[in-house]
């Protein structure tokens, strides 16, 4: 009886324990003619109610397909601190729907991201304002194959050191690896001359043959790719 006690006592420490790498996404895409209401809308309703562990950072995409959408993260939580958050209140609820939602083009995706640490070459919680996106689709069934490429990559972030954030999709979609690559002093690291070319530094690391076989596994499992460039906006974000 005392055993089972003991577990019943030690319950909220194992969910509390719970590693908080678990990041909530959604992307909204104002009308043209409303952004300026749009992000004044957005601002109010994030710094209302989104505090604490559900705080939001917003971003602006710049570039890619998706430029002019608003892309909001909220995190990192733990699955179980998702488990025990608590219904929405119909406050928050009808704040969206009446404020926000009816600026938007209606398109929007959401979804969930796990930071993988095995697989970056920056903390979780090092954060910058510029940043780019590379988005990678593994083939059906490829994901362990991608997974071990990146190891190998990690390995030529960290050497020249290039801060990199993995995240990994869960329960969104096709499978994803997100390449975040956080640039601390701004834009001017994507020139040649502050960092040499991938390709260069990876030879370096693995020689020209590794280099074959790493675009050889790209070309045969990888589905697609694509990249953007993101600016954070602290005026729209959680305070």
């Amino acid at each position: 009886m005392r055993k089972i006690f003991l577990c019943w006592l030690l319950l909220p420490f194992i969910a509390n324990s719970q590693t908080k790498n678990v990041v909530s996404t959604f992307r909204a895409f104002p009308k043209p003619e409303k952004v300026a209401e749009f992000e004044k809308a957005l601002t109010a309703h994030a710094q209302k109610f989104h505090t604490g562990d559900w705080k939001w950072r917003t971003y602006e995409v710049l570039s890619g397909p998706d430029a002019g959408a608003y892309h909001v993260t909220e995190g990192p939580n733990s699955w179980a601190q998702l488990d025990d958050r608590k219904d929405i209140s119909k406050e928050h609820t009808a704040d969206w729907n009446t404020n926000v939602s009816p600026l938007t083009t209606g398109q929007g995706t959401q979804g969930y991201s796990v930071y993988r640490e095995d697989l970056s070459s920056v903390p979780l919680l090092e954060f910058t304002d510029k940043m780019a996106i590379t988005h990678v689709f593994p083939k059906q069934g490829c994901v362990d194959t991608i997974t071990a490429l990146i190891k190998k990559v990690k390995a030529v972030w960290q050497k020249t050191n290039e801060p990199v954030a993995v995240y990994q999709t869960s329960g969104s979609g096709p499978a994803q690896f997100v390449l975040v690559f956080r640039y601390k002093t701004g834009w001017k690291e994507r020139d040649p001359s502050f960092r040499k070319p991938f390709m260069e530094r990876y030879k370096a690391e693995y020689n020209e043959s590794g280099y074959n076989d790493y675009l050889a596994v790209i070309q045969q499992y990888v589905e697609r790719s694509w990249a953007e460039l993101l600016i954070y906006r602290p005026d729209l974000s959680s305070k």
